[in-house]
């Protein structure tokens, strides 16, 4: 036989047919792995990938308590029937939270309210209305003081006001008689006072501290506390205006008037106001 045509061996020969056996037979291996013979130990790090795992394999036994943490959820991933009954606490719910869009028609009820929890400030004008107050609840002391006493004296404060009117003519045979004329009269309060009051007759424009005035449009006399004003606005010459003592009391007043020329018209106009001590 020629030598020409023997091969001739060499190191990368050798190792290559090695490489070749090797490869075939590791193949072989993994083909003929028995079944559960992989385990954690056969794992590389990071072998798993998310591609390798098959739909539905990761099941709840599968993760361990806690596992799930907030930066793990997706958005919209927690839904109503994830949430079990009572789940949701007070100390769960953050700040403004809920709203009024959010809370159900009729779900406050009064026995939901603190005690006191309804303050005025939160009560919507004309809401309370006449059946909603029990009866006998409006008491005085809750009238404003503009408010007259229904039963009573008039209250500490509280001004009651009027008019007066005077005068007249004497006529037939006491005419030539009579060179002077007098008159009478009497005022009755609406609302009785406590104490009789002090007794003031004030001049055509004339005011003091205990009778300030008659007010805007001379139709609002004023009387300080425990006073009694008579305001005069109109009279004949030489027409006078006392107040008679006898009558003067907590629940009304009178009124003397005198006139020196008893043929002439007279008389004496005014308005009046009590102020009650």
């Amino acid at each position: 036989m020629n030598s020409r045509f023997l091969p001739k061996l060499s190191y990368s020969n050798v190792i290559a047919t090695m490489a070749l056996f090797i490869a075939l037979g590791g193949a072989a291996v993994a083909a003929g792995l028995p079944k559960n013979s992989v385990g954690a130990n056969q794992l590389k790090k990071g072998a798993v990938t998310a591609a390798k795992l098959k739909k539905g394999a990761v099941t709840s036994g599968k993760l361990a308590p806690k596992a799930v943490i907030a930066g793990k959820l997706g958005p919209n991933a927690v839904l109503p029937g994830n949430i079990g009954n009572g789940a949701i606490t007070s100390a769960k719910i953050g700040g403004g939270a809920v709203i009024a869009s959010s809370i159900k028609n009729g779900v406050i009820t009064t026995n939901k309210l603190a005690s006191k929890g309804v303050t005025t400030d939160k009560l919507a004008a004309n809401a309370v209305t006449a059946p909603i107050l029990a009866n006998e609840s409006v008491t005085p002391a809750k009238l404003s003081k503009e408010f007259p006493p229904i039963l009573g004296t008039l209250k500490s404060g509280q001004t009651l006001r009027g008019v007066f009117d005077l005068g007249g003519t004497v006529t037939g045979k006491e005419a030539a008689l009579v060179k002077a004329a007098s008159y009478r009269d009497s005022v009755a309060f609406q609302f009785p006072l406590t104490a009789t009051p002090a007794p003031n007759v004030m001049a055509p424009g004339v005011t003091s501290p205990a009778c300030p005035g008659l007010g805007g449009g001379n139709t609002t006399p004023q009387a300080a506390a425990g006073q009694l004003c008579i305001y005069i606005t109109g009279a004949t010459s030489e027409a006078t205006l006392t107040v008679d003592t006898g009558s003067n009391n907590r629940l009304g007043f009178g009124l003397l008037s005198q006139f020196k020329n008893a043929e002439a018209d007279n008389f004496l106009q005014g308005v009046w106001a009590v102020t009650a001590p």
